[in-house]
């Protein structure tokens, strides 16, 4: 398992991280949560990412980068969620 710690952030931070998000109108993350589901129970959701942020227990998926060449030597990076 990952060693994590915690992150000093305030909970003003993560609402205005959320709000950023919203107003970029956001997909799906790696977790699959629509902000149309997130928002249902919005608050409790961002207490619980700030308090998992907060006190070092959030532990992101694993992900698998990827690197696939392109057209003139440009390289595309991709994230894919391990499962």
């Amino acid at each position: 398992m990952s060693q994590t710690k915690p992150i000093e952030i305030s909970k003003y931070e993560v609402e205005e991280a959320y709000k950023r998000v919203k107003a970029n109108k956001g997909s799906a993350g790696i977790d699959h949560q629509r902000l149309l589901d997130f928002d249902q129970d919005k608050s409790n959701n961002l207490y619980k990412l700030w308090n998992r942020l907060s006190s070092g227990s959030y532990i992101p998926p694993p992900v698998l980068r990827v690197e696939i060449p392109e057209n003139k030597g440009v390289r595309a990076e991709w994230h894919l969620l391990k499962r």
